[in-house]
Parts: structure tokens; C-alpha cells; sequence
């Protein structure tokens, strides 16, 4: 199995979460959010090192919180752009040489080590590849608040992180989309854009990016689940 970096963007001031705070600071289970996704990297022999790109204003606060709760394997704290896309890009200059380099948000905290490790096996073979999981509900293209197709599912994924890639062609796709003034959904796209192929990972619907206020009760029961796993 390759060794790998990951980049984690936790610059984003989540207006959705209506907590008047980065979302990253969220306790889940008595542990700010960013914490637990960190752990996960942190506890991964395969991964060489971590980089966190944050605000500005926050630096300080997130270097803080890796110190307080002991991530070794944190190699830089980079503050980001404007957007993610340019966030991504800070973080991906701070590693060097071509490795496998993994993005992944910093609030999905219940990405598991096995999916990880799926995503570096198939981004050694393929590429680039991108955990998602089938879409579960009926699609509907409107317009106008009409709808205008039911849209066949069979062929729909919900893109998932983290992403992977060999670190100088996820560059070269950021460079190429800020030249010519490109912005994607996610960095998949970038690579779409440059026509390379990304393969699919199925992952894990647990997998959640904490969002919305109704996603920390998710959170709540996907701990409670877990815990009452490792103790059976």
C-alpha cells in the first residue's frame, strides 16, 4: 500500500450551521469536530503528514486545538483563499515531489481507515479516484419550481471526500483552472476538466459532512452506534 499526504480545508465559516462560529469548533461528543477528523490521519501509519488550511483569523485557534489534543502528524497550518478551490491549492503547494496526496473536508469526521485506504489503492492505479455512494432518493431536474425530468438515478453518485491524486496533476488541473477562470464543485472536477479520468470508490453513507444543525444528531447517533459496536 502507497504512503500518502492529505490536505484538509477547514477554512469554511459553515453559515449553514447558524452557529456564529466555524463549524470546525463544534463539539461532537465532547471534541471539536476538526479533532475527530484529524484523528483519523493521525492514527494511519500510510500517512506522511497532514496539512490544515484555515482562515486567517483562526490560525492561531486551530493550532491551538492540534497542540491541546496532540496531532503530531500536522506538517503545516496554511492559511487559504477566498473560495476552497483556492484554499486546496494553498495546502497542495506545501507538499513536495509526487506522491498521492488525498483532500478531504475537515467536517467529515466519520470517514473510516478502510475507505482511505481504498481511495490510495485506486488513485496507485487509476489516477485519481473519488469515494461516493449511490444516490438513494428520486431525482427531479426543475425549472421555475416545475419539474421538468425525472432523472435516472442508476447512474447518479453523491461525491463523497476524501479525493485522490498524484499531487503534481491535481496542480497542474488547479493551475489550469485558475488561468482560464474555472471553478469547481469539488477537485474531481478539476481533473474532469482537464479530461482525465476519476474513478468511483463506493464508500459509506456514515460518511456525512456536517452541514446543517440536523447533521450534529446524526453525528450524536453514529458515535453512539460506533461505541456501542466496540464494546460488544
Amino acid at each position: 500500500m502507497q504512503n500518502y499526504y492529505v490536505v484538509i480545508p477547514a477554512a469554511g465559516q459553515g453559515k449553514r450551521m447558524n452557529a456564529g462560529k466555524n463549524k470546525q469548533f463544534l463539539l461532537i461528543d465532547k471534541i471539536p469536530l476538526l479533532i475527530h477528523t484529524l484523528r483519523v490521519f493521525e492514527e494511519d501509519l500510510l500517512c506522511k503528514g497532514i496539512v490544515i488550511v484555515v482562515n486567517k483569523d483562526e490560525e492561531e485557534s486551530i493550532r491551538s486545538l492540534v497542540k491541546k489534543y496532540k496531532i503530531k502528524n500536522v506538517i503545516h497550518i496554511v492559511v487559504g483563499g477566498e473560495e476552497r478551490q483556492q484554499s486546496v491549492y494553498c495546502g497542495l503547494q506545501k507538499i513536495d515531489g509526487n506522491p498521492i496526496v488525498l483532500i478531504h473536508d475537515g467536517a467529515r469526521p466519520f470517514i473510516q481507515l478502510e475507505d482511505v485506504h481504498h481511495v490510495v489503492k485506486t488513485t496507485d492505479a487509476k489516477g485519481a479516484a473519488v469515494i461516493a455512494v449511490p444516490v438513494k432518493d428520486t431525482v427531479k431536474l426543475v425549472d421555475d419550481n416545475e419539474i421538468v425530468q425525472t432523472v435516472d438515478r442508476s447512474a447518479l453518485w453523491s461525491a463523497q471526500t476524501p479525493q485522490g491524486f498524484h499531487l503534481e496533476e491535481i496542480k497542474n488541473a488547479h493551475k489550469k483552472a485558475a488561468h482560464e477562470g474555472f471553478v469547481g464543485t469539488d477537485d474531481a472536477s478539476l481533473m474532469e476538466y482537464l479530461n482525465r479520468p476519476v474513478a468511483i470508490v463506493e464508500g459509506n453513507y456514515e460518511n456525512l459532512k456536517i452541514t446543517t444543525p440536523e447533521d450534529l444528531l446524526f453525528a450524536e447517533a453514529i458515535i453512539k452506534k460506533r461505541k456501542e459496536a466496540a464494546n460488544t
